[in-house]
């Protein structure tokens, strides 16, 4: 076959013509005419083409969010993050959840909405009207049709994408979907970068009804980090603004807080294992319980996941909860352990045990066994809470509770403090592994290449971020269901 002449005009800046024969096809490259153009135009040109290389080879840096909140039901019962959204910015409080999919705040105006909150935040709620960038989502948008993944959907006479999430004990909420600028604090090299922005579709709330209209522990909304696709993770990651992962790390004793990236906390000691494939949630493979490294005798199909069986790790959730099958032989491996150094009883239902000891002398260890070799050791810390005192004996409860008719397990708060739990949704994996989350963690981005070391996550009384100094690490090659508090209508220790 013989060559095919094609002329081809090059860029302004091409300097003569070039004739090159590839696959048999002749590409003649021509030089463009500049006559009367200026050069401060071409120079122009230039920059904005060079501008482009370097935008694509910018590093995302490590996007990170401030932690408040404690797992405690006697103090806050939650841990939660600030956000920023629209033109110009307007902070927002929202629980972290990693049980639900979507980001949702209160609305201007919201029909029950709470106006006041007992963890001494000031609430607020978004007015679409007042950011410059808010753009409506359509029925037809396809991002409306991913909304329907992770709540019922609906759609207005005004072609408007709304939702209308509906919680275990009748609470619930209602609205409809925006895409607007979403701000955030990332630190790239050496630097804190706080103006970085992207574009995401979040939930307005219009409506709010049950606990959720109750101001004790009322926020501005929730921050789902589940892995459908309008979770702001899985926005930002088609983006190209942050990784296809995440990481926490909750701090239990004093006041909490902790650490939120996006990334994957870089940590020696970290064990994972798989995610159960086609799950909308963190479903991972409970294999067994073992109890002061004694495995304890339950049928390993009870941890299965199926319709309404499994095992999932939920940060949304204050306490963790066992299948009914496997919490009894439990309770009774505690009870036989410590029979002879704590007095059992039971406070409204649950159970307790009344020592003058430290229970770190005298309760077991606990090992939760996952698929893939990958155990996660409990202390007594993690899955007892203290009541109160009696005559100079404190009274502990188990706060790991049983899910009465249900086959399902829920990895909360409780037993996730003060670890390093690492979401890997592109390699499908859950890691963690015990930490002091007041210390500093090295974080990979994955997609640069780069491994950070970040102070993140901390605020002072200002409620703004403080950081310690960040640098870089030699670089490594490492690199809903959805469950509230509300779910379970009220705490059975209060």
């Amino acid at each position: 076959m013989p060559p095919v002449n094609i002329p081809l005009v090059s860029a302004v800046f091409m300097v003569a013509a070039v004739a090159a024969v590839v696959g048999g096809v002749t590409l003649t490259l021509e030089r463009a005419n500049h006559e009367g153009v200026e050069l401060s135009r071409l120079r122009e040109s230039d920059r904005f083409r060079h501008g482009r290389f370097l935008q694509q080879q910018q590093p995302i840096g490590v996007v990170d969010f401030p932690v408040e909140g404690t797992y405690d039901p006697y103090l806050v019962g939650l841990y939660y993050t600030k956000v920023k959204l629209g033109t110009p910015p307007k902070e927002f409080y929202v629980q972290i959840d990693t049980g639900s999919d979507v980001l949702w705040v209160s609305c201007n105006p919201c029909s029950g909405c709470p106006t006041s909150s007992g963890l001494q935040i000031q609430l607020e709620f978004f007015d679409p009207s007042s950011s410059s960038s808010i753009a409506p989502v359509s029925c037809s948008d396809k991002r409306c049709a991913l909304g329907a993944q992770s709540s019922d959907s609906l759609c207005s006479n005004q072609n408007q994408c709304g939702y209308t999430f509906q919680y275990g004990d009748g609470s619930g909420t209602s609205g409809y979907y925006l895409s607007d600028s979403m701000y955030f604090d990332s630190v790239v090299g050496d630097s804190l970068t706080t103006n970085s922005s992207a574009t995401v579709v979040f939930g307005c709330s219009t409506s709010q009804t049950g606990d959720l209209t109750k101001p004790d522990r009322a926020v501005d909304g929730i921050f789902g980090f589940g892995q459908q696709g309008l979770s702001v993770i899985s926005q930002l990651s088609s983006q190209g603004v942050a990784p296809n992962s995440f990481s926490h790390c909750l701090r239990g004793g004093n006041g909490g807080g902790g650490i939120l990236v996006l990334g994957q906390i870089v940590e020696p000691n970290i064990v994972y294992t798989p995610l159960v494939p086609s799950e909308p949630h963190y479903n991972v493979n409970l294999q067994s319980i073992a109890v002061n490294g004694q495995i304890l005798p339950i049928d390993s199909s009870v941890f299965a996941t199926s319709n309404n069986r499994g095992t999932i790790i939920d940060s949304g959730t204050t306490l963790a909860y066992f299948a009914e099958e496997a919490y009894d032989p439990f309770i009774n491996a505690i009870m036989q352990t410590v029979s002879q150094s704590a007095r059992p009883l039971f406070s409204k239902g649950n159970q307790c045990y009344l020592t003058t000891s430290s229970v770190s002398e005298i309760f077991p260890q606990v090992s939760l066994n996952f698929a893939g070799g990958a155990s996660m050791i409990l202390r007594p810390e993690d899955y007892l809470l203290q009541q109160n005192s009696v005559g100079g004996a404190a009274v502990w409860c188990i706060g790991i509770q049983k899910i009465r008719g249900q086959g399902i397990t829920i990895l909360g708060d409780l037993v996730l403090k003060d670890k390093i739990v690492v979401y890997d949704l592109g390699g499908q994996r859950i890691g963690w592994a015990n930490y002091d989350c007041t210390m500093s963690v090295k974080v990979s981005t994955s997609n640069t290449g780069r491994t950070e070391f970040v102070n993140a996550g901390q605020l002072d009384n200002n409620s703004s971020p403080k950081h310690k100094p960040y640098k870089i690490i030699t670089p490594s090659t490492v690199l809903t269901f959805l469950l509230h508090i509300a779910f379970f209508g009220v705490f059975p220790f209060l």
